[in-house]
């Protein structure tokens, strides 16, 4: 059964999978190379299950509903910072990732477009990080970047300055964060995928 974008089951289906992402996001742990203000969660799970599912578009409604929900439910210590770099983040693993997948549909299309997404995602942190977050933390808050950098050095000696921070920091937190993200996806999508088809065909047929 096809599920577009826009109809009423894929959009409910899409608002209770950003419910979860919510929650997930909520559950976030500390990883021991990075400073305290990142944090590590796999709330990109069921964006990346929706954008498998039902497609990119749902995907982007999952991601946008996750951080919707988290501003309603929290609100924000990082000026919205975190927030939008989280969405953007979102998006970039997600959306190469579903699309490949519509174009490879396959086993073996699914295992590639995670590894893409976890790749591509990982770099645009980087990025992302260097051009985006930091630039605004800096204005919004007025913390220097070398309190920023030793914030980070204190728990990750390999830190030494702004390249060292990207390349032992930024991006193999990013790649643990996408790359368990993307094996729990590629472990439950198809068993769970499955069931939902016919529990939704089922309601078709009643």
């Amino acid at each position: 059964m096809k599920y577009t974008a826009f109809s009423a089951r894929s959009m409910a289906l899409a608002a209770m999978l950003g419910a979860l992402s919510a929650v997930l996001m909520v559950l976030e742990l500390p990883l021991p190379f990075a400073p305290a203000y990142m944090k590590f969660d796999i709330s990109d799970l069921p964006a990346l299950f929706a954008g498998f599912f039902l497609g990119p578009m749902s995907g982007s409604l999952v991601a946008g509903i996750k951080i919707l929900l988290k501003l309603l439910l929290k609100g924000t210590d990082t000026a919205f910072v975190g927030e939008f770099m989280n969405l953007l983040c979102s998006l970039a693993f997600m959306l190469p990732a579903a699309f490949f997948y519509q174009y490879r549909h396959t086993k073996r299309g699914a295992l590639l477009a995670v590894i893409l997404g976890t790749i591509l995602a990982s770099v645009f942190a980087v990025f992302a990080n260097l051009y985006v977050a930091l630039p605004m933390y800096v204005e919004l808050y007025g913390i220097p970047m070398g309190t920023i950098l030793a914030m980070t050095q204190a728990v990750n000696p390999l830190v030494q300055d702004m390249d060292t921070f990207l390349l032992f920091c930024i991006l193999p937190f990013n790649l643990i964060k996408y790359t368990i993200t993307s094996l729990f996806t590629y472990l439950l999508y198809k068993r769970i995928g499955n069931a939902l088809r016919r529990q939704l065909a089922a309601r078709a047929v009643n």
